[in-house]
């Protein structure tokens, strides 16, 4: 789809979300009954919005600066990728919401596909109520015996760079003495 002269000279011939030249197209933010719901993106940010399961967080630190476009169309996307990282256990996505202001009808705009639901929130917590998000690091502040590992991890002990149990906010996974193990997160501390 050819892009409107229009769209390229407001967005600067950028990418609205992060800023990349790189091969930019059209993307219509759903649904389609608002007004001026057409916004340029690049091919990496198109790949990551269509297919969730692959974004990068890093990539999408762009949305602390992008979350500000006058457009709505940008800020209802923000939002809506916002949600997406911030259930992936980004805790700095949700600062940037708790940030964000959207009228009442951008708003709307943005919940109209039902992104953002908090119902299906998993957030995991250790045994201080610290929020945990992949790759922290904890320490066990109890002795468990590791089933079918035949060993104690014992109390103290260091876990870096831990992985979230996407369904079960009860349960991580790390390494210790090198097994990859799960543990429950009422028994660990953030560091």
């Amino acid at each position: 789809m050819k892009i409107d002269k229009k769209l390229l000279q407001r967005s600067n011939e950028q990418c609205e979300l992060c800023g990349s030249e790189h091969n930019p197209s059209i993307y219509v933010v759903a649904p389609e009954n608002y007004p001026d719901n057409e916004i340029v993106v690049c091919d990496i940010c198109l790949s990551q919005i269509e297919n969730p399961d692959t974004m990068d967080a890093n990539h999408w630190r762009c949305l602390n600066d992008s979350m500000w476009s006058e457009v709505p169309a940008v800020q209802v996307l923000a939002w809506r990728l916002l949600h997406r990282l911030n259930n992936k256990g980004e805790a700095w996505a949700q600062d940037l919401l708790d940030m964000l202001y959207l009228d009442d009808e951008t708003l709307a705009w943005a919940e109209a596909t039902g992104e953002g639901n908090q119902e299906d929130v998993v957030v995991h917590k250790d045994s201080n109520g610290a929020v945990l998000q992949n790759g922290d690091s904890v320490v066990l502040i109890k002795d468990l015996k590791v089933a079918g590992g035949g060993f104690t991890a014992k109390r103290g002990t260091a876990v870096r760079r831990i992985s979230l149990v996407a369904d079960n906010p009860e349960h991580i996974e790390g390494r210790v003495e090198g097994q990859q193990i799960v543990i429950l997160t009422k028994y660990v501390k953030k560091i």
